[in-house]
């Protein structure tokens, strides 16, 4: 059933380049497991042992803070539709601040250049190991379409409040710990 790898294959790719949403987990040694879910389109896959993806303003910044405490991060993938499967990434990442270097070579080479609102960094993984599961259990659902309540809020809210924003809400985890953002 399980199966493990070292990279992530063709095959895993084409799958993952199929789904909608995915789901991030990271911890820090103590405190609260952040689970999250995230929308694909903010994904790429840049070789098959490093992974990407553009995070977007919200409550809170608990990936943030625990890849700065430990940056253990562990995407996952389900099939909702067709045959199933569920698929894990694991590794290690770390937060690429929004208007460094990193973050402008890869908006430029994998995103077009194009910054949706409400961007506030990007997420690296580098993958260790890549695991496949049944996924039998998943249940079927039907995709209808992008949530653009989150893009219209922060279009409406401008640069500078989205700014004071993150200072107010994103600079510290629910467990207190610093996200690193400034």
């Amino acid at each position: 059933m399980g199966k493990q790898f070292v990279s992530i294959e063709p095959v895993h790719r084409e799958f993952i380049e199929r789904q909608h949403i995915f789901f991030n987990a990271s911890a820090a040694s103590g405190g609260r497991v952040n689970l999250s879910p995230r929308d694909c389109a903010s994904l790429r896959i840049l070789d098959p042992n490093t992974v990407v993806y553009l995070d977007l303003t919200g409550s809170g910044n608990e990936t943030a803070a625990h890849l700065l405490a430990d940056g253990r991060l562990t995407l996952m993938f389900c099939a909702f539709e067709g045959a199933p499967l569920i698929l894990r990434i694991y590794g290690h990442g770390r937060v690429l601040p929004r208007r460094g270097p990193e973050y402008a070579a890869l908006l430029a080479s994998h995103y077009d250049n194009a910054e949706p609102p409400g961007a506030r960094q990007m997420i690296h993984l580098t993958v260790e190991s890549v695991q496949t599961s049944c996924g039998m259990n998943v249940p079927l659902y039907d995709h209808v379409g992008e949530r653009e309540q989150l893009h219209r809020w922060a279009k409406a809210k401008g640069e500078a409040a989205l700014e004071d924003y993150r200072r107010q809400k994103n600079t510290c985890s629910i467990d207190g710990l610093p996200t690193g953002l400034v």
